[in-house]
């Protein structure tokens, strides 16, 4: 590498770009501007219903992805898993035969992520990466970890949600690992007990962030002045963790007590049969709530962007949440949030400080939390000015690129 040139990286992300993947592009962006190169890479395209970002075609031609594999490809990967010789091979085969799963299937499907693994080391020979920092604890892990074996190529990880969440092999994946992201407290302790004797030397904290650049007002908050629509906005994928049967519950609850609520909600059902979309439509209908909630599917940015700017305050329902970007982009839209006090949800939003917390599956909370929004003009305000004070001060996009930046530095020997 030329001193004026940046350092290379790979930034491997599954599935990408996803409706969830905002964060991981702004990442990227500050982690350009901290002055390295991080170059795309992923397992293979999402669902092309799950697309909606406006920057979403560019970053697909941007990555690379391992899935389905070109003939360029098939011919590199076949020339790494030679350059590796029998003290690769027999690294992998050790790894495999120590995986903590269950079943020869099990083992099979991890030999055949070998093969994938030495496309991505063939990737960073090829592009001049001296590092890849892995964004799942899934399989994607385990391709990081293989290339490892196979290559000595580097890789770290960061760790988004529980690791029941990310499947088996997790002491293996951790093991091999240069250093690792966490994303709250919470987690971190979790992993460290659950791990303890198998985690790279240093684990850092750093929370996801949002850009505040982007997410400022073009008018100032104004809460709801007792007259027409109380608007309220939800943004999260179609899935029942997310809750949102229990905030069309709440609403249901709101519009008895005579408040003229309505509800925006925006996020695309993952579940590939639209089971919860459906399921949300039938409540909806149950409640009598058609022309009060409005499902948006997936959709870009700046279509969530307009939506904060236009609502009296945010609501997410969530049964678990780990952190929650959609919570930090409302925050720093300067409205206040709803939501419930479930995963790394206390480390971001203080009650009756900078938001309002609830108890999961308790609609009858948040229809009364959001009552006091509409009851107390006040209220809302500070809450929402508080909100994004604290997004500019803990959650932007910044933290979370300086952790990578500093380690891959401290890694590579770059001061």
């Amino acid at each position: 590498m030329k001193p004026c040139e940046p350092m290379a990286i790979g930034y491997f992300i599954p599935e990408f770009p996803g409706q969830t993947h905002i964060f991981f592009w702004r990442e990227r962006q500050q982690l350009q501007a901290m002055g390295l190169r991080p170059d795309l890479v992923s397992t293979h395209r999402p669902p092309r219903h799950l697309v909606s970002h406006t920057w979403s075609e560019s970053a697909a031609q941007e990555t690379t992805y391992l899935f389905p594999p070109s003939a360029g490809q098939v011919a590199g990967a076949l020339a790494e898993l030679l350059r590796a010789g029998p003290a690769g091979w027999i690294g992998c085969l050790r790894a495999i035969a120590t995986a903590d799963v269950t079943g020869l299937t099990a083992r099979l499907r991890l030999l055949g992520l070998v093969f994938v693994s030495a496309e991505l080391a063939w990737c960073a020979r090829a592009r001049g990466w001296r590092h890849v920092h892995v964004h799942s604890c899934a399989n994607a892990a385990n391709i990081g970890m293989f290339a490892r074996l196979l290559s000595g190529l580097s890789y770290s990880l960061t760790l988004h949600g529980g690791l029941h969440d990310y499947g088996p092999n997790q002491k293996n994946k951790w093991r091999y690992a240069a250093f690792g992201i966490v994303i709250t407290r919470r987690l971190k302790a979790d992993l460290e007990d659950t791990l303890k004797g198998f985690l790279p030397p240093v684990i850092k904290l750093a929370p996801m962030g949002v850009d505040l650049d982007v997410l400022k007002r073009a008018q100032p908050y104004e809460p709801w002045s007792g007259s027409g629509p109380f608007r309220l906005f939800s943004c999260g994928r179609l899935n029942p963790c997310k809750g949102h049967d229990d905030a069309v519950r709440a609403l249901a609850l709101l519009r008895r007590q005579g408040i003229d609520g309505h509800l925006t909600i925006a996020g695309q059902d993952d579940t590939h049969g639209c089971s919860y979309r459906s399921m949300l439509d039938s409540l909806i209908q149950e409640l009598d709530l058609a022309g009060r909630v409005h499902l948006l599917g997936a959709v870009a940015e700046d279509i969530v962007r307009r939506e904060l700017e236009h609502s009296h305050a945010f609501v997410l329902a969530s049964l678990h949440e780990p952190l929650g970007v959609a919570i930090m982009e409302a925050m720093a839209m300067g409205i206040p949030v709803v939501v419930t006090r479930e995963g790394g949800v206390p480390e971001l939003v203080q009650h009756e400080a900078d938001g309002l917390l609830v108890d999961a599956r308790a609609p009858e909370q948040i229809a009364a939390a959001l009552a006091r929004l509409a009851a107390d003009p006040g209220l809302a305000r500070r809450l929402g000015a508080a909100g994004r004070q604290t997004v500019a001060e803990r959650f932007h996009s910044g933290v979370s690129a300086r952790a990578i930046a500093d380690c891959v530095n401290s890694l590579t020997g770059k001061q």
